[in-house]
């Protein structure tokens, strides 16, 4: 167990496992826990077997990316009744959930059902169908589910900034151990919500993946870093960021650590990042008063997002926080946060359909001007 000054305020952090050897880790910014007066229930009672993950990457030698394979993620939990929501703390009279404790502040564990696992084995040969054109190998990651609350009903729109600032701790902690494991290339840190989305829990939560191989994303976004860099001596992400303040037309809201804007380039019918004005490569590197600066203009800028359109109270929406690669290119990488949504008006979504899907020949039905002029007018 530690305990880490954060600011004016003080997280615990507990460390435990789960009945099936899966790791569980408490996150307490309140009392008597976060002094360690009294300790979360730690012991698992349930009898779980041992999770097999047999996921697979196949490499697709059209595109030069690796498709990850999961099929055990077919039988995973699907919206389940608020009463056995497994992401709720466990409640006498009821069936154990994946946390013992009767409640929580901030909760992480390993996903149940992971996509890429350090226990997934290399298969038997190199190459699907002894084909050399088909590469394959493990999906060698790890996946972790983050609860946000205890409060089954709570957004994390609808946390105060004290506990904002504990997730923010709990995912800076998750990307410092994750970057550390053996073959990582990058970790993601993300919340999905609502159905439309595709969230199968509704418990408030998010997720952090740690990936084997860069995605596609990360992959061109370095690639064009490194082609701007080649070109000017500059960093591509402080540069955009530069010119999004001097333009100032999609800027959102400033604090004295952060510009949130709409990209120049936006794609998504809603879209919005938030980028520190200090150059980091990712969530470890940022400074108490950083953190601090960062928790209200999060909820100010998920609060715009559920008044974005009139007669939708909550927003279906992705968030995502872009990271720094952990080995090669790492110095072309910069923090910031993507939020934005497949919304493109009230309680009806975009569709990536044939030019998107089948070409990834993006087209989007708005302008960034006009999404930034509508983030300003809904601000707090």
């Amino acid at each position: 167990m530690t305990r880490g000054a954060l600011g004016q305020m003080t997280v615990r952090r507990t460390a435990t496992t789960l009945a099936d050897g899966r790791e569980l880790l408490y996150f307490d910014d309140t009392e008597p826990y976060a002094s360690g007066a009294a300790t979360r229930q730690l012991g698992d009672t349930r009898e779980l077997p041992a999770t097999t993950v047999d996921s697979t990457m196949r490499y697709d030698v059209l595109t030069g990316e690796w498709v990850t394979l999961a099929s055990h993620r077919m039988d995973r939990t699907f919206l389940p009744a608020a009463d056995a929501c497994p992401l709720c703390p466990t409640q006498p009279g009821r069936a154990a959930t994946e946390i013992p404790a009767d409640g929580y502040d901030v909760a992480v564990f390993e996903n149940r059902f992971p996509s890429l696992a350090t226990s997934a084995a290399d298969p038997a040969t190199e190459c699907v169908d002894g084909e050399p054109l088909w590469p394959h190998r493990a999906a060698a990651g790890r996946c972790e589910v983050v609860c946000f609350t205890s409060d089954h009903d709570r957004s994390f729109a609808q946390l105060p900034t004290s506990r904002v600032r504990t997730v923010l701790t709990a995912l800076a902690d998750r990307t410092r151990e994750l970057s550390a494991l053996p073959g990582i290339a990058q970790v993601y840190c993300f919340e999905n919500r609502g159905a439309e989305i595709g969230v199968t829990l509704e418990h408030p939560h998010g997720q952090v993946y740690a990936y084997p191989a860069l995605p596609p994303r990360a992959e061109a976004q370095l690639r064009q870093a490194d082609r701007h860099f080649r070109q000017t001596g500059r960093s591509l992400l402080r540069d955009v960021l530069d010119a999004e303040r001097r333009a100032g037309t999609r800027v959102v809201a400033e604090t004295a650590h952060w510009t949130a804007y709409v990209p120049a380039a936006a794609r998504w019918p809603v879209e919005l990042h938030v980028a520190p004005h200090r150059d980091v490569a990712d969530l470890t590197e940022l400074t108490g008063p950083e953190l601090d600066d960062l928790a209200p203009l999060y909820l100010d800028v998920l609060g715009r997002l559920d008044r974005f359109f009139d007669g939708v109270e909550k927003l279906p929406y992705i968030a995502g926080w872009h990271q720094a690669p952990t080995g090669e290119g790492r110095e072309l990488g910069r923090l910031y946060l993507q939020v934005f949504s497949l919304m493109r008006s009230p309680h009806r979504m975009k569709f990536l359909a044939g030019s998107e899907s089948g070409m990834g020949a993006w087209i989007s039905d708005t302008t960034p001007e006009r999404i930034a002029a509508r983030f300003r007018e809904v601000a707090p």
